[in-house]
C-alpha cells in the first residue's frame, strides 16, 4: 500500500504539472512533452517498470520510482485534456488581460479546475501502482524480504504449499483484491460527488 499510494501520488503529482503546463504554453513545449509522452504510454506499466527495475535494481524507493514513471505520462495526457478546454475560457482571458502572470493564472485558474479529474485518476492510479507492485514482488523484482509485501507472500507460498497449506496463498490474494476493489469503488464514489453532470437535481 506504501508503494501503490506513494507512486500514484508522485506520478500524479509530476503529470499534473506536465499536463497544465502543456495545456498552457501550447506550441512546441506541448509538441514535445505529448510526444515523449506517446512513447512511454507505447508501452504497458508492468513492461516500463520492468525495465526501470532492471536498471535501478529492486528495493521500495526502485520500485516506487519504476512504477511512477508509466504513470506520469497517463495523468499528463488525461490532464492537458481538461486544461485545454479551461485555456479558453473567458475568465482566463480576463487574467491576462489584467495582466497576471502565468504562473498567477495556472495555480488560480487552470490547476483548481482539473483537480476533480485529476484525483478521481489518482485513486484508479493506486489500484494500478498496488496490482503493479504485487506483480514485481512475485517475480523477485520487487520489494524484497524483509520488507512485507503481498506479491513475497504468494511467491513464497503458491507452489511449495499450494497442496499443504493453500491459505498461505489464498489471503495474500484476497487483501490485494479487496484492497484494490475497495480503491476503484472508492474511485468512482469520489466521480460521482465532484462530478456535476452525475450529481442528482
Amino acid at each position: 500500500m506504501i508503494v501503490g499510494l506513494s507512486s500514484a501520488l508522485v506520478g500524479g503529482t509530476v503529470g499534473l504539472v506536465l499536463g497544465v503546463g502543456s495545456a498552457y504554453f501550447g506550441g512546441k513545449t506541448d509538441l514535445i512533452l505529448q510526444r515523449v509522452s506517446d512513447v512511454l504510454m507505447a508501452f504497458p506499466l508492468i513492461i516500463m517498470a520492468l525495465a526501470v527495475v532492471a536498471i535501478f535494481g529492486t528495493g521500495v524507493q526502485n520500485v516506487i520510482v519504476a512504477i511512477t514513471i508509466p504513470l506520469i505520462p497517463r495523468c499528463a495526457r488525461v490532464v492537458r485534456s481538461s486544461a485545454l478546454s479551461i485555456r479558453e475560457v473567458p475568465y482566463v482571458d480576463a487574467a491576462r488581460a489584467l495582466g497576471f502572470g502565468h504562473m498567477r493564472i495556472i495555480l488560480c485558474h487552470m490547476v483548481p479546475n482539473v483537480m476533480a479529474p485529476f484525483l478521481i485518476m489518482v485513486t484508479a492510479f493506486v489500484g494500478q501502482a498496488v496490482l503493479a507492485e504485487a506483480s514485481l514482488s512475485y517475480l523477485g523484482l520487487g520489494v524484497q524480504e524483509p520488507v512485507p509485501a503481498w506479491g513475497l507472500m504468494l511467491q513464497g507460498g503458491a507452489e511449495e504449499y499450494a497442496s499443504t497449506a493453500p491459505w498461505i496463498a489464498i489471503f495474500p490474494g484476497v487483501a490485494i483484491v479487496l484492497s484494490v476493489l475497495g480503491i476503484n469503488l472508492f474511485g468512482d464514489a469520489l466521480r460521482d460527488t465532484l462530478d456535476p453532470k452525475l450529481r442528482k437535481r
